[in-house]
């Protein structure tokens, strides 16, 4: 059977995410190694450890799970949609990680400084948000299959943090016709649910769509469940430890012409 839509992950599919992160963090590290010596490699890998253990330490910690929403997403985002009650929880507590994971970063390297550690952590985040990257093939590939299939984003995330990565890449949103955010429908890939979900929008079966994603773990393995052919977008050689195989492994994007 002919496919009929495809699917693709946002970040680190169609957005350069990690590029976007790894510069926020050289920037702000920077900044600190200004004003007060310490290295900012060292830094940044404190920052990283405190934030996961602060992060995981939190009740809400099995709902971003869940959803998908990352530790390092969780310095920058501010968590104000999304009608679940841990969206207000994650609201309330934003404020507070990021300022706590910046300034026991710094602690960490023997710095005692939670002045610094509180612009740090709003720096981060305006860096962050000024680098909104998208891959150089993206809108060339969207713009190849769009009215030959379906298009659909579905990401995982929480519904604001999602939203203001899509408000800065503009010119991308106009090629979907629908968009599903997991915060937004409630849980997040790899469940299978949010796949299924995927394929009512689109009105086509399982075996009329492809999903494109890098993460093997959360694109792929719920591909997989939902019975939806998988494409694993691997730009970097990374090698699968999982216990399981994507139908087909691609490094750019373009490769997608071939398997349609």
């Amino acid at each position: 059977m002919s496919i009929k839509a495809v699917m693709f992950d946002l970040d680190d599919t169609l957005l350069w995410d990690d590029k976007s992160v790894e510069e926020a963090f050289y920037e702000t590290c920077l900044y600190a190694s200004k004003q007060c010596g310490v290295d900012p490699h060292e830094l940044e890998t404190s920052v990283r450890n405190e934030a996961r253990k602060l992060y995981e330490s939190y009740e809400t910690y099995p709902f971003t799970k869940m959803i998908g929403i990352n530790p390092f997403e969780g310095l920058w985002a501010n968590f104000n949609a999304g009608d679940q009650p841990e969206f207000r929880k994650l609201e309330e507590l934003a404020p507070g990680y990021r300022k706590a994971a910046w300034t026991k970063g710094l602690a960490a390297l023997g710095v005692d400084d939670s002045e610094l550690g509180a612009t740090l952590s709003d720096k981060f985040g305006a860096e962050r948000r000024s680098r909104p990257y998208m891959y150089d093939e993206t809108i060339q590939v969207l713009t190849e299959l769009k009215g030959k299939v379906k298009l659909l984003l579905l990401t995982n995330g929480c519904p604001s943090l999602q939203q203001e990565k899509l408000d800065g890449v503009p010119d991308l949103v106009p090629f979907f016709d629908h968009i599903i955010i997991s915060g937004a429908f409630g849980k997040g890939k790899p469940d299978a649910t949010i796949f299924h979900h995927a394929l009512s929008q689109l009105d086509v079966s399982a075996d009329e769509a492809l999903m494109v994603g890098d993460k093997l773990t959360t694109d792929i393995k719920g591909a997989l469940s939902a019975g939806i052919k998988s494409v694993w977008i691997n730009r970097n050689e990374k090698v699968n430890d999982q216990s399981f195989e994507p139908d087909v492994e691609i490094k750019h994007l373009t490769e997608i012409y071939e398997l349609l």
